[in-house]
């Protein structure tokens, strides 16, 4: 009889850890525009499906600007992020202010618990953040958003932040994680670290939305398109540039699967099957009988 109930048990626990990688989505981003071109046909596509998302972003995006002082820069910046998020789908952000571009002067711990603090306010299921092991990503704010990420759900459990606990707030962490790059796609070699994968999602339902979510960000893409017009030495069309980027980057990654328009991700899923120290335990149930 205990065998029979140990087998519900795992078999209650395994549908159970399936169910939540349908729940909310935390997507954990340095600014706006990184997650946006990184997974935001994904995240669309996530949305409509009816899952929640959220936006933990880091940065204050107070110096991406052409002409606008930082204080000007941040308030355009977060204003067009927002609208942007709400375009794919997104049911809240939640910009921390940290100063971008001064990641470093940030303790990692201090990141680390904010980001822990919101898994237990939302409880995602689903987690996606920068991968920082794409040639440990030459942006600054990339890379330390990204490490920190990838180590706060192994402090989900109730030892840390125990603080928390008095309020309700017990611990809590996701059981699927996407590592996104950002503004390129993945070189070979790249991706698939450790136990993960690399896992492509169409988004040829939702790019024309990814794209519209670009073209929110004026303030940014000003920036953009004038630091292109001076690389090429011609005049640059802000929309046509934002379009062409979307569109040349989904069809890049996509070739490489044969899928029209993509992107992809370096993927962390739960384990499927029975661990391997329950395994080499197990008896048939044939056995078991014939035990009792």
């Amino acid at each position: 009889m205990w065998m029979c109930r140990a087998a519900f048990l795992l078999v209650s626990s395994a549908i159970a850890v399936m169910a939540q990688t349908a729940g909310p989505v935390l997507v954990v981003t340095a600014s706006s525009r990184d997650w946006i071109i990184g997974a935001g046909g994904t995240i669309a596509r996530m949305a409509g499906e009816g899952r929640d998302i959220y936006v933990l972003q880091f940065g204050n995006e107070e110096k991406d600007s052409l002409d606008l002082p930082p204080a000007a820069a941040r308030l355009a910046n977060n204003e067009e992020g927002e609208r942007a998020a709400k375009l794919l789908g997104v049911k809240q952000v939640l910009n921390l202010g940290h100063k971008s571009g001064e990641m470093a002067y940030i303790s990692s711990s201090e990141m680390r618990n904010q980001v822990m603090l919101m898994m237990r306010v939302w409880k995602p299921s689903t987690m996606f953040f920068p991968d920082w092991y794409v040639h440990y990503q030459e942006d600054n704010d990339v890379y330390r958003v990204g490490r920190m990420a990838e180590e706060a759900p192994y402090g989900g459990g109730s030892y840390f932040l125990q603080e928390f606990t008095y309020i309700g707030l017990g611990g809590f962490a996701p059981r699927e994680y996407y590592f996104y790059p950002v503004g390129r796609p993945y070189r070979a070699g790249e991706g698939g670290e450790g136990g993960a994968s690399m896992k492509t999602i169409d988004i040829g339902a939702t790019l024309a939305k990814k794209a519209s979510a670009l073209l929110e960000l004026k303030t940014s893409n000003r920036r953009w398109g004038e630091q292109t017009r001076i690389r090429l030495g011609a005049p640059v069309v802000e929309a046509d540039l934002i379009r062409n980027y979307v569109e040349e980057l989904a069809v890049t990654i996509g070739a490489k699967t044969s899928i029209g328009h993509a992107e992809e991700f370096n993927h962390l899923g739960s384990r499927r099957g029975l661990p391997e120290h329950v395994r080499e335990r197990a008896k048939s149930l044939a056995a078991a009988d014939k035990a009792r």
